[in-house]
């Protein structure tokens, strides 16, 4: 049984057991929401960090859930991981100016993209070795080299084109295209 002052009564435990008014809980979400650090909170109340962790995942807003997982879209992922591989910015930098918690992240992200562009440019020389068996082999082999060297150009090109086309249809269209790593398929 809880007294007024919220110690248990009756038993033979020391320490305290509180219930908190819904109102006081639902201001301190909301404080934390505009800003207010928890540890603040913490220090002000003496409520502990996991009570205000439930909290926020039980009364939090709905954009306060949004903001917490993946904030950056996946062009904004390409885009970064564009700069990286260009050289216009390092993982540091690119960590510190889109707010990502860990570099092992982006890591991730670059790795994903690496896989990716494997994936078409094999499919892509497949294709054009498919289609230079059908056609006369040209006895000039610095042309044929040049020829050859431009059409790889042309395809890492439309592979940067598809990939950007894709962010901006799965962005646009909020559906998945791209097949998850470790994801299952379905039987049919």
């Amino acid at each position: 049984m809880l007294s007024n002052t919220g110690k248990k009564e009756g038993s033979g435990r020391k320490h305290t057991c509180r219930r908190y008014d819904k109102n006081f809980t639902l201001e301190i979400v909301e404080s934390i929401e505009r800003g207010v650090p928890r540890s603040a909170i913490t220090r002000e109340h003496g409520i502990a960090r996991s009570v205000l962790a439930g909290w926020m995942r039980d009364y939090g807003s709905p954009g306060y859930h949004a903001s917490k997982q993946g904030h950056l879209s996946q062009q904004e992922k390409r885009s970064i991981v564009r700069a990286i591989e260009e050289g216009r910015m390092t993982i540091f930098e690119a960590r510190a100016a889109y707010r990502v918690n860990s570099t092992v992240t982006i890591t991730k992200w670059l790795k994903e993209s690496k896989r990716e562009n494997a994936e078409l440019v094999a499919s892509n020389r497949s294709l054009m070795a498919n289609k230079e068996e059908n056609q006369q082999p040209d006895p000039d082999s610095k042309k044929a080299l040049a020829e050859a060297l431009k059409k790889l150009e042309e395809a890492e090109l439309k592979v940067k084109a598809l990939n950007t086309l894709i962010d901006v249809a799965e962005e646009q269209f909020k559906i998945a295209i791209r097949k998850k790593a470790g994801a299952r398929q379905s039987k049919e």
